[in-house]
């Protein structure tokens, strides 16, 4: 099977790429430029094609000639929906079999990159393409950024309520799952929530971070605005949708925390966020 893959050099999909090619998929990667095609080789890519999201012409000239097609959004990209459904449209032109498409725990929930989803689901409905939609919950890797400053400073600080309750998914279980959707037909035609068991406040996380590390680590709060500098988000489509979702979080927290979808997909028990964090613990030397 010939697989076009978008987000193959990015730090989540890319977790996707090395189990597609270990299944004997043969990938062909969407880059942007040289640069990004010479990583995107790097992770096993058998061939990379330069191409655009904004340019439907290039996406129909990436997808021409292959089996099956995983997409998953850039980010709070401001027109993140009409380059989903971009995809798709090319998707269908080309004669693409199967398209799986990474999208979010939650879409209904009114923040931007939820409802950027939406748009790229109901395209997928409408279309004549062999589907599978993943919606995964927030992921455990988006701590590893910060874990860094977790372990130098003893906090864990993000621009939302310490209290509020969080639903996690490693991403490689995710990763799995892509595999699973393109290798058999078990997953043809559904949408699925993939989330570990449970959910933990940041006060929890910052427990267990504690006992992983044997450090005393402490969950903290900032503004959002002193947040982004320090993450050097400016202005623009990525600070509005980070500031709304924190918001969103500090209301509601991000609910969820039934394992049972992924866990029977897997055939196994999810990852859990307590052996993430062991991972990253010991990935630091003593």
């Amino acid at each position: 099977m010939k697989v076009l893959m978008i987000g193959a050099t990015g730090e989540f999909a890319g977790l996707v790429l090395p189990e597609l090619v270990k299944c004997g998929i043969t990938v062909r990667a969407l880059v942007r430029n040289k640069q990004k095609a010479d990583i995107a080789k790097k992770r096993g890519a058998h061939e990379t094609i330069i191409g655009d999201l904004d340019e439907p012409d290039s996406l129909l000239a990436a997808a021409s000639g292959m089996d099956g097609v995983f997409h998953i959004n850039p980010a709070f990209v401001a027109n993140e929906d009409e380059q989903g459904v971009a995809m798709v449209n090319a998707a269908e032109e080309a004669g693409v079999s199967k398209f799986v498409f990474s999208g979010v725990y939650h879409p209904s929930l009114s923040m931007i990159n939820h409802q950027a989803k939406r748009p790229v689901e109901r395209e997928l409905y409408h279309s004549d393409l062999n589907f599978t939609i993943l919606q995964p919950a927030s992921f455990m890797q988006n701590i590893e950024a910060a874990w860094p400053a977790i372990l130098k400073t003893g906090k864990y600080v993000l621009p939302y309520s310490a209290t509020s309750k969080m639903s996690y998914v490693d991403y490689r279980d995710v990763a799995e799952t892509v595999v699973m959707a393109f290798s058999s037909n078990k997953l043809d035609y559904g949408t699925f929530e993939l989330c570990a068991d449970g959910m933990l406040s940041r006060d929890e996380v910052a427990g267990l971070m504690a006992e992983a590390t044997g450090h005393k680590i402490k969950a903290a709060e900032i503004p959002f605005e002193e947040w982004a500098q320090r993450a050097n988000v400016s202005n623009g489509s990525m600070w509005n949708g980070l500031k709304a979702m924190f918001a969103e979080y500090d209301r509601s927290g991000f609910h969820g925390g039934n394992s049972l979808v992924l866990k029977t997909i897997l055939g196994h028990e999810p990852g859990t966020l307590a052996a993430y964090l062991r991972e990253l613990a010991a990935k630091v030397p003593e």
